[in-house]
């Protein structure tokens, strides 16, 4: 199984649902089972390490984001991943608008592994400090719910 995070530049949001993750798979033994990326629509960032303020949030929390590195959605992540998780609306529909013709990969809002289909986790980029706080808290919910569903999908013991 191969998950890619994407929302607009990859220094906030995707690099902290990367980390949070991965912290999950860790948890539960499925790292060597389940691969996980994140991108940014732009490319504004690409090569830059995550926001220090997604690094501090994410790290009081446990989770090191401190190796990850912005790129680009590219056009070969559409047969390399099962599932591409859009942060909001606006990268949902950037991702169908690169979509090549040929690819099935279903695209999805996060938060609908959370209950909350039409919900997204905002972009905390241009608040304070406490808006990556409330990011972290979104994407912990999802990230649960993404979980359940991989572990619903993956063959027991392969």
């Amino acid at each position: 199984m191969h998950v890619l995070f994407v929302c607009l530049g990859n220094i906030c949001r995707s690099p902290s649902a990367e980390g949070v993750f991965r912290r999950l798979l860790d948890e539960r033994g499925l790292t060597p089972r389940v691969r996980v990326d994140s991108c940014g629509i732009g490319s504004w960032h690409v090569g830059k390490a995550p926001d220090p303020r997604a690094c501090d949030a994410a790290a009081r929390r446990g989770v090191d984001l401190s190796e990850l590195r912005a790129r680009q959605l590219a056009d070969d992540d559409f047969e390399r991943f099962d599932v591409l998780v859009a942060m909001d609306h606006d990268n949902l529909a950037a991702i169908e608008a690169r979509r090549p013709p040929h690819s099935r990969v279903p695209a999805r809002l996060f938060m609908g592994y959370a209950g909350q289909p039409d919900r997204a986790v905002p972009d905390p980029y241009f608040g304070g400090d406490q808006g990556f706080d409330e990011v972290l808290d979104l994407i912990e919910a999802a990230s649960r719910g993404l979980l359940a569903d991989i572990e619903a999908r993956l063959e027991p013991g392969v």
